[in-house]
């Protein structure tokens, strides 16, 4: 059975985010599909189903757990499809819970990501282990479905953030973003380009940072757009690997969020 493996919104290989991607005729038994995630021990394994040319049925996996939803790993099964599958320029994914993805290519090669818009609610109160398992200054904290996403006063702070996830894993499957605008600290050579800036941690599904997450920029991606006063924004996680997320609002409250991927390897695994 083929398994790649894909660097996620990077144009270079060893940046972004990898995932793996199976693509398959029929649904392998879960649990052997929640084996393969927890061997490959990357933030997530995509598993794809084929309806037809255009549809197709997606489901993540951590090491530890199924997830309802993930961007990157949903990107690089996009990049798969459009490289080895179909000669079509846009496809539909069904989720279980979030409905149809409808994804497109651009000539450069951009994938651009149709995605229902998350929206996070500002607290008032919040968990008091967050200031204790974060050492900067708090400025705001939201919250949505996925994660608190709480908001920094600069991106220094975000860069120099260093969690202690014991403590940010008691929060349990609510995982934690931090986030500011991006404009007043070079981050890379285009620090320019940024309108904000996150990083993201969720310990409890096995993953201390994500190196690049494109669901959470559903809800970050909206409060920035708010803030700011603009409908297109580019992000980037600052992570070690670190990436770049082409956003936009649409309407409906729906969001794009477009960016690059590029194939590492593909293999033959040996199922039992």
């Amino acid at each position: 059975m083929k398994m790649y493996q894909v660097d996620a919104f990077s144009q270079q290989l060893f940046q972004g985010n990898p995932a793996a991607v199976l693509v398959l005729e029929q649904w392998l038994d879960e649990q052997l599909m929640q084996k393969i995630a927890a061997e490959n021990n990357l933030s997530e394994t995509a598993f794809v189903k084929i309806l037809d040319a255009q549809n197709y049925e997606i489901r993540w996996f951590t090491p530890v757990s199924e997830i309802e939803f993930c961007g990157h790993a949903t990107l690089a099964s996009a990049f798969i499809l459009f490289q080895k599958f179909t000669a079509l320029k846009t496809i539909h994914f069904h989720s279980k819970k979030l409905g149809i993805f409808i994804i497109s290519q651009a000539d450069d090669g951009k994938i651009c990501m149709n995605f229902p818009i998350r929206k996070a609610e500002k607290l008032s109160e919040y968990p008091e282990i967050l200031n204790e398992a974060l050492t900067k200054p708090i400025k705001a904290v939201y919250r949505n479905a996925q994660a608190y996403i709480l908001e920094y006063q600069s991106v220094q702070d975000v860069l120099e953030e260093t969690p202690d996830f014991k403590k940010l894993a008691e929060l349990g499957n609510l995982r934690t973003a931090i986030t500011t605008a991006g404009l007043d600290v070079a981050i890379t050579a285009q620090a320019q380009q940024y309108d904000c800036v996150s990083r993201y941690f969720a310990p409890a599904l096995g993953i201390d940072e994500d190196p690049v997450t494109g669901s959470i920029h559903t809800a970050i991606v909206p409060i920035w757009a708010e803030k700011l006063g603009k409908s297109q924004l580019v992000a980037y996680q600052a992570s070690q690997r670190g990436g770049a997320l082409f956003c936009k609002i649409l309407d409906q409250d729906r969001i794009e969020i477009a960016g690059y991927a590029c194939l590492f390897f593909e293999a033959d695994i040996l199922l039992p």
